[in-house]
């Protein structure tokens, strides 16, 4: 009798249990959007062979088929691609949690100790603890005020550096990168080291930075067929781990040195000592306050996230509006002019000048929407599926913006290729680094909007400031103005830019 009950019931169940599986796909195609359209893959290897180096350009070119959303299988990634401003704002606004972590490749969880660092760091309470701390203190008013002097130095360095090469050509990259690097360590741990370390040091992070940043830009198969990642069959890891090795001892070095200066110096002496951030940094170790955590791996990794970042992008900043003015002469001369009248000719471009060039700080403005500096922004990782613009984005996904795409967006800029300061000077428009107008962001936007956004906005137009106040800038006729663009961890000119610097100041001491 049981047995008569019980075999009908498993077979009414095993039927039940049959019907769902099989109707399962079905019912979620329903139930869900379609991913978004794309160009055509290969097994394997993807969409790989049908794109160009160029990939902010190609992604671009792209979407005016498939649409300001689409899908493209790089190898074994799925990648979706938005370049429109409204989806930008869906994703790093309106489901900003499903996005808010970083797709980090390889090379990049080697670069942030295994995601130690505020960059590449997972959403999370040690996150907002670490960034808490580079906004609210390590990189806040007070603190940039107090190294001021440590910038300062290493501008009017740069100065007496390029009056001993008036007459002849500067490559302009070259030199702003060094100078930059130069303010962004003297920050660091210029209150820490003598003039002869920081030139040993500055030497040998310059070099290991630039390959860092070389490597990080680089397309990783090891990154886009995870299978394959074991053999490292480009040696990026390796090669990744190599530089980052010498990084980490040059962090520790100087880290080092400041704990063997503060054992020394009196209470009274320290006092008076410049601030630099490894001293801060070094305070809240000793502190070990759980809400403020700062352990030696996270100070390095901190430092690390400062140089690279900081020096990388501020100085193809500069670079490509000194490239974009001497192109169009009638704007340097504008410039110049609002800071003959600010600054004075008898005197240098102090950080004080700088809320008054309103001029200057356009040409900034226009610089980074048309040449911005990290075109795709950085990866971001579906946390889970979800819906952006009508379409399915499954868990998983690497998501790219494309920022240089959106810049250009003629339904949002006038004349978008052509560079014209004048449209930020438009006050019913309140363009700013902010990140909440997705027709401009440079900086990104939300959680994880650049913290260096400060320090950027006070570095990058006073060594602009400083370079055309001081200097006439011309190229010859034997000198190329290339503007083309090489794509890599951040945009810069295909060719470098070269022009001869000529002293504008009569008093040779604002030289020296």
């Amino acid at each position: 009798m049981i047995t008569k009950v019980i075999l009908p019931l498993l077979v009414t169940i095993i039927c039940i249990a049959w019907y769902k599986w099989v109707t399962k796909d079905a019912v979620d195609k329903r139930s869900n959007p379609p991913l978004p359209s794309g160009p055509r893959d290969l097994p394997l290897v993807g969409s790989l062979p049908f794109l160009s180096a160029d990939l902010h350009r190609c992604f671009a070119e792209l979407a005016q088929t498939y649409g300001p959303i689409m899908k493209i299988q790089l190898g074994g990634k799925l990648c979706i691609v938005v370049s429109s401003s409204s989806l930008a704002g869906e994703i790093m606004r309106d489901h900003e949690t499903v996005f808010v972590n970083r797709d980090v490749s390889p090379a990049a969880d080697i670069f942030s100790y295994g995601g130690s660092d505020m960059v590449f760091s997972l959403y999370g309470p040690q996150w907002r603890a670490i960034r808490s701390v580079c906004v609210k203190e390590m990189l806040n008013k007070t603190r940039l005020d107090a190294c001021y002097s440590l910038r300062r130095r290493e501008a009017r360095g740069m100065l007496s550096r390029l009056y001993s090469k008036v007459g002849t050509p500067i490559n302009v990259g070259e030199r702003m990168f060094e100078t930059i690097s130069n303010v962004i360590m003297s920050m660091l741990w210029g209150g820490t080291l003598n003039e002869e370390e920081r030139s040993i040091v500055g030497v040998e992070s310059r070099k290991a930075t630039k390959e860092f940043s070389a490597l990080l830009g680089r397309p990783d198969i090891s990154d886009l067929f995870p299978v394959l990642a074991w053999f490292d069959i480009q040696g990026v890891k390796r090669k990744t781990k190599r530089i980052h090795i010498r990084l980490d001892q040059l962090c520790q070095s100087v880290i080092d040195r400041r704990i063997e200066i503060e054992r020394q110096q009196t209470e009274e002496s320290n006092g008076q000592q410049r601030k630099d951030l490894v001293q801060f940094l070094l305070q809240l170790n000793k502190e070990g306050d759980p809400k403020r955590p700062m352990t030696s791996v996270m100070m390095k990794a901190l430092l690390l996230d400062v140089l690279l970042a900081g020096s990388e992008t501020s100085a193809t900043t500069v670079e490509w509006a000194m490239a974009e003015m001497m192109q169009h002469p009638e704007i340097l001369r504008k410039v110049q002019v609002e800071l003959e009248e600010v600054v004075g000719m008898n005197n240098v471009v102090e950080e004080s000048h700088l809320p008054k060039l309103q001029y200057l700080n356009a040409v900034i403005k226009e610089t980074l929407r048309l040449h911005t500096t990290l075109p795709l922004i950085l990866p971001r990782r579906a946390a889970q599926t979800c819906i952006i613009g009508g379409y399915t984005i499954p868990e998983g996904a690497r998501v790219f913006v494309n920022l240089w795409a959106i810049h250009r967006d003629p339904t949002n800029w006038d004349n978008p290729s052509q560079f014209q300061p004048e449209r930020f000077l438009n006050e019913t428009n309140n363009w700013d680094f902010n990140g909440n107008d997705f027709r401009y962001f440079p900086f990104g936007s939300g959680k994880r909007i650049c913290v260096g956004v400060p320090m950027a906005r006070r570095m990058v137009p006073y060594i602009l400031a400083s370079l055309l106040h001081s200097f006439d800038w011309k190229i010859t006729e034997e000198m190329e103005l290339d503007l083309s663009e090489k794509f890599g961890l951040s945009i810069r000119p295909a060719k470098p830019v070269f022009a001869i610097p000529t002293p504008r100041l009569s008093n040779i001491q604002l030289y020296v």
